[in-house]
């Protein structure tokens, strides 16, 4: 059976969504356990933005490493060894003990994903014939669209009937199955030329990537001190180096090949694409916490509260993908992105202490069918002109920036999110106070002044802000336990519509920004320059051709 699959493109697909899909609901399940991570792990909330960044940190950082290395080195090998080294780490984290060990494993997991990731529309680009690449775009399209809206709702069902470990235990037999039909199925690499990799370049681009995604991601914890300010200028540093040393090796296997982006569609595509990410985080993290910590939701109710998402998003995903191959990304795009931004625009408007799950279906399907209009189509458009040999850079390049839109996305939404929530709990609680005898004012006002002097907690205990009514007499403590439940709750709504304002004001941008792209059908229905194999399922190289270094 195994010969028979063997460089068949759709075997190929089915192997390459499995593990793009592992990969991608990663970066969305971890949300829907945050709450249960700070209680069990005694986790504070930037310990726990840290379990989701760690991951998108390494990600960024090393995925353009990791795009030209499948150029170089053979997309399948780097491929395997991605899903290889992801499901392993997915093992590690679960069975770890305490924050650290898990924000280790997770820049683990990140590593993997970097690895896997860019090979997946990099081979789909080299193995489909261009009048079949339209609907295997779609297909992938429609994973990368459903994976990141099924996360929340498989995590839900996970975390309810057995624990937020299994976030991560649930992994472990879909990697084994990628891994089993991977080794046989996926095309051997053939090359006929020795390759280099860009070392001095990988260095470069990952320091400045690192340096640049913890600052964001720390500045609100240490107060943009001196420190965090040196991290973003030095980001900048090394920016400039990086892009000054690619400059001079054009002609010498760059890791960025600068002729990428004088094509305005790719350019265009992946501002887009920073802003899809964006959208998506704006969404998942302040939403599912809310869900949680405000209307007392459990994860399995927050998953399925989620679920019109993960259904609109399918809906759109496939059909999304074929007709950006028939005419063109453009408005596809701008409808997806302006839908989305909407949805998030719903949301603020139907957030209360009160609200009902039945107030988000129509909000969250309007996401998803939002983000079904973005992957195929940027897929498409990315490779509408990239040659064979630049396919890996190209895809590593995209994926590199959307994440760099997840962690900018992660930092500056926490960053809001803490701050608006500290400045909300003081002024919660100076008027909810009066309902205290006036010797117990000031101490409730001083418990929820003081939350800023520690990392804000967001658990499912009831007791979010950390306050404590021992040695209060009965009905005082009983009355500032409700008191506090309700200053945390009206604290956390209010916090909630600026720091979800800033994803949907990102998505119209996005949305806008989408009318620069040219129109009109990809040529060929692929890429310029990207051959269709000889036959559909015939052997093919996932390695550059002789020809593109002549």
């Amino acid at each position: 059976m195994f010969r028979k699959l063997h460089g068949n493109p759709w075997a190929i697909l089915v192997v390459l969504s499995l593990g793009f899909f592992m990969t991608l609901v990663d970066l969305t399940i971890v949300n829907i356990a945050i709450p249960k991570l700070t209680d069990d792990l005694h986790a504070s909330l930037d310990e726990v933005l840290w379990v989701v960044n760690a991951y998108t940190l390494a990600l960024a950082t090393l995925i353009i490493t990791a795009g030209r290395l499948g150029d170089l080195r053979g997309k399948s090998r780097i491929f395997i060894s991605g899903v290889a080294l992801f499901t392993l780490a997915s093992l590690a984290c679960g069975l770890s003990a305490n924050a650290g060990e898990l924000i280790a494993f997770r820049a683990v997991q990140g590593l993997g994903a970097a690895m896997l990731i860019p090979q997946t529309l990099s081979i789909i680009a080299d193995v489909f014939p261009a009048e079949k690449r339209g609907a295997a775009l779609g297909i992938w399209g429609a994973v990368a669209g459903v994976s990141g809206a099924v996360g929340p709702t498989l995590g839900g069902l996970l975390v309810s009937h057995f624990s937020w470990r299994w976030v991560f235990f649930v992994n472990i037999p879909i990697g084994a199955v990628v891994l089993l039909f991977a080794i046989p199925v996926m095309p051997k690499a053939t090359r006929r030329i020795a390759h280099k990799l860009d070392i001095p370049g990988v260095v470069l681009i990952s320091a400045t990537l690192f340096c640049l995604a913890f600052a964001l991601t720390e500045g609100e914890r240490y107060n943009w001190n001196g420190w965090i300010v040196a991290l973003i200028v030095a980001a900048a540093v090394l920016l400039v180096a990086f892009l000054a040393y690619e400059r001079s090796r054009q002609h010498d296997e760059p890791l960025l090949p600068f002729s990428l982006f004088r094509d305005r569609n790719f350019s265009v595509v992946n501002v887009v694409g920073v802003a899809v990410s964006f959208g998506v985080l704006g969404l998942l993290l302040p939403t599912t916490i809310y869900l949680q910590s405000v209307l007392g939701f459990s994860p399995l109710k927050t998953g399925l509260t989620l679920v019109p998402l993960a259904i609109g998003s399918m809906i759109t995903a496939g059909p999304a993908g074929i007709l950006a191959e028939k005419f063109g990304g453009r408005f596809i795009l701008f409808v997806g992105l302006a839908a989305f931004g909407g949805g998030i625009t719903w949301i603020l408007a139907e957030a209360s202490t009160t609200s009902s799950w039945t107030a988000f279906i129509g909000p969250l399907a309007l996401c998803g069918l939002g983000a079904g209009c973005t992957f195929a189509p940027m897929g498409s458009e990315i490779m509408r002109n990239v040659p064979p040999r630049l396919t890996g850079a190209a895809s590593g390049a995209n994926n590199a920036l959307r994440q760099i839109g997840s962690v900018v996305a992660g930092a500056i939404l926490a960053a809001v999110l803490q701050s608006q929530l500290l400045s909300q709990l003081r002024t919660h609680a100076q008027t909810s106070a009066a309902q205290l005898p006036a010797a117990y004012r000031g101490g409730f006002v001083d418990t929820f002044a003081r939350a800023g002097a520690k990392s804000l907690e967001v658990g499912t205990s009831g007791n979010q802000g950390g306050w404590s009514t021992s040695g209060l007499p009965a009905d005082v403590a009983a009355t500032f336990h409700r008191l506090a439940g309700e200053v945390y709750q009206g604290a956390f709504v209010d916090a909630l519509r600026p720091t979800m304002l800033i994803p949907a004001v990102v998505m119209f941008v996005g949305a806008l920004s989408c009318l620069l792209l040219k129109g009109g059908p990809v040529p060929g229905g692929g890429g310029h320059g990207i051959p269709a194999p000889a036959a559909e399922g015939a052997e093919r190289s996932d390695a550059e051709p002789t020809a593109a270094h002549s």
